[in-house]
């Protein structure tokens, strides 16, 4: 066995592992730093797999923008877990044999697809006018699909993620008696009439202050 298999295997089992914790662990904030670690086992499966800019953009974008954000959520709700495990026996015969149907119908369909393919090599780099060798770039070569053959799907998907984060925005736009807003229309509109008034009042005089007391009598001996 050479070292490539080595970490594949390493890469699978850990990540295994990390999966089964996601949904078996009591605390949500375990549970997101197991899925933290799925995600960094995935990423060296692509690098295995000679997937170098996806690796490095399920780095970036999960592990250091995404799972940060479900960290930060988790730990801010007050999430009651009696409630959540409450009827977790009881539905647990049709997960698992859901589950098990998923994970049997995954294992055909990979094990058809893949069964006969090549090792998947390095694309071969280009070669100039001039006979010289080029580097070749992975994410240049992601990008011109993307944007020629690929552009109508990935326009889709732009304005798809525009409308989610606008509906996410007017989701969280409640309206709070605690909240204190203007409207800045109403401050264009403003008058100086309309924001002082004089009020004419009758003078009153003040009432005198009573006198002192007369001294305290005496005590007697």
């Amino acid at each position: 066995m050479d070292a490539k298999t080595g970490f594949f295997y390493l890469f699978s089992v850990v990540l295994l592992f990390a999966a089964f914790r996601v949904i078996t662990a009591r605390n949500p904030v375990h549970a997101i730093l197991h899925l933290m670690l799925a995600f960094s086992q995935a990423s060296g499966l692509w690098l295995l797999l000679k997937a170098e800019f996806l690796a490095i953009v399920l780095v970036l974008i999960y592990l250091g923008a995404v799972m940060v954000l479900f960290m930060f959520v988790v730990m801010m709700l007050d999430i009651d877990m009696s409630g959540v495990r409450k009827g977790f026996w009881k539905h647990f015969p049709l997960a698992a044999a859901i589950g098990a149907a998923i994970a049997l119908e995954m294992a055909l369909v990979l094990m058809a697809g893949f069964r006969g393919m090549d090792e998947p090599k390095a694309m071969a780099s280009a070669v100039d006018a001039a006979g010289q060798i080029l580097p070749f770039s992975n994410a240049k070569a992601l990008g011109q699909l993307m944007y020629t053959e690929y552009l109508l799907p990935v326009e889709i998907a732009a304005v798809i993620l525009l409308v989610a984060m606008i509906s996410a925005i007017a989701l969280t736009l409640r309206k709070r008696k605690d909240s204190k807003a203007i409207d800045p229309s109403e401050q264009i509109r403003v008058r100086a009439q309309d924001r002082m008034r004089i009020v004419k009042l009758a003078p009153t005089m003040l009432a005198p202050e009573p006198e002192a007391s007369a001294a305290a009598p005496e005590t007697k001996a």
